[in-house]
């Protein structure tokens, strides 16, 4: 009877502190600026080695603080895989007689004690505050990510438009453009050599600024494409 409930108790361990692992990836990648279905998902495609797509594995490949997350994930995702695929067979091996439905009843009941914590709103919540406030704490998550935070791979982006002598942009006002009416923002102007950060209204255009715009990139085509 040694060991009895040994392996069903460590497998139901390890499948619970998987989904920690996962949970709190998930939270890391969102405070890199992904947003919280695409974290959720890609955190449990690595953890699992499976389900990445060409485009969702852009976001990660090219952010280096993604990757490392990733990386981890994956490392774990495979001691944890390995570790329940041993633990279940050793619960099989090891038993005898009456002892195998009873390991399996308590495996099935132990997966349903995870799942009704895993899923209980309280305790994800306060696990994902415990998480937030970790990471916090830690340099690598003290600022998000451009591409994130603008959703430049999402139909909007950043231009750069250099006003020439005979641009229809010279000698106008921001405000007499009505670029908001069209979802842009000149988040800055580039000007002698000078940066003027989120410029007023009613700043003139003048030649050879270089006007850094953000919006949908239909948007920014139909209006500096001309």
């Amino acid at each position: 009877m040694e060991g009895f409930f040994y392996f069903p108790f460590t497998t139901l361990l390890v499948i619970f502190i998987s989904f920690l692992i996962v949970r709190a990836s998930s939270i890391a990648l969102m405070m890199t600026g992904l947003d919280q279905k695409r974290s959720r998902f890609q955190a449990l495609s690595a953890f699992t080695g499976t389900g990445f797509t060409t485009k969702e594995a852009e976001l990660i490949v090219n952010n280096p603080r993604r990757r490392r997350i990733i990386i981890w994930l994956m490392i774990l995702g495979n001691a944890g895989i390995v570790t329940v695929i041993v633990t279940m067979t050793s619960t099989v091996v090891v038993s005898e007689g009456f002892q195998i439905p009873i390991n399996i009843v308590i495996l099935l009941l132990g997966l349903v004690v995870v799942y009704k914590i895993a899923t209980h709103t309280g305790f994800l919540q306060r696990w994902d505050v415990f998480i937030e406030n970790r990471l916090l704490k830690t340099t690598n998550f003290e600022e998000e990510v451009t591409e994130g935070l603008l959703h430049l791979l999402e139909g909007y982006g950043l231009i750069r438009v250099i006003v020439k002598e005979d641009s229809f942009l010279l000698g106008i006002s921001l405000n007499d453009l009505k670029l908001s009416e069209k979802n842009l923002l000149v988040i800055g102007i580039e000007r002698n050599g000078e940066w003027i950060s989120v410029p007023k209204s009613d700043e003139i255009i003048k030649e050879n600024d270089r006007l850094v715009v953000y919006g949908p990139l239909n948007a920014l085509k139909s209006t500096f494409e001309q």
